[in-house]
């Protein structure tokens, strides 16, 4: 087989409709970075281990490492540049990280806030189930926080998204 084949994939990302052709061995995380230029989707294990690439695929999070780009056509995407609102409006997740001061280097963030954003949007109740929000995120590896302001940032959101009904 021809190295340079390359198959066609439609998706959707952050609400805006792509083709692309790419070869078979293309993650979607490289699919984000080099072909989309959504570099917010880091790269840093490329195994599945760290968490650092985490997308949202068709509503649920997944290691964009490990996720070939052809496996992505008629899939919707969702990464950290789709998370703010009109007129770049922070999400509250985003808003809640901020006011928690739950970054330190930023490398890991992106990977933090689309993991709890699909669990919020699951309706995980990550505010009320200490053991969840902790395995939770245990998933995602963090070398700068220690992961206190993050827990507190996704206590906050989840406790304002509860409130909002």
């Amino acid at each position: 087989m021809n190295a340079d084949h390359r198959h066609p994939v439609s998706l959707t990302v952050n609400g805006q409709q792509h083709r692309v052709d790419v070869e078979a061995r293309v993650s979607l995380a490289d699919l984000l970075r080099e072909e989309l230029g959504l570099t917010g989707t880091n790269l840093g294990c490329e195994h599945g281990v760290c968490g650092s690439c985490t997308v949202l695929l068709d509503g649920s999070a997944v290691r964009s490492c490990l996720v070939l780009a052809v496996e992505c056509d008629a899939t919707e995407v969702r990464t950290v540049e789709g998370l703010a609102g009109p007129g770049d409006r922070l999400d509250p997740l985003q808003q809640a990280f901020h006011e928690e001061h739950a970054l330190q280097c930023g490398f890991c963030t992106p990977g933090f806030l689309m993991l709890l954003k699909g669990a919020l949007d699951d309706g995980l109740p990550i505010d009320e189930d200490e053991e969840l929000l902790d395995e939770l995120l245990a998933s995602n590896l963090c070398r700068c926080t220690g992961y206190v302001n993050i827990r507190r940032a996704a206590l906050r959101a989840a406790r304002a998204r509860s409130a909002a009904g």
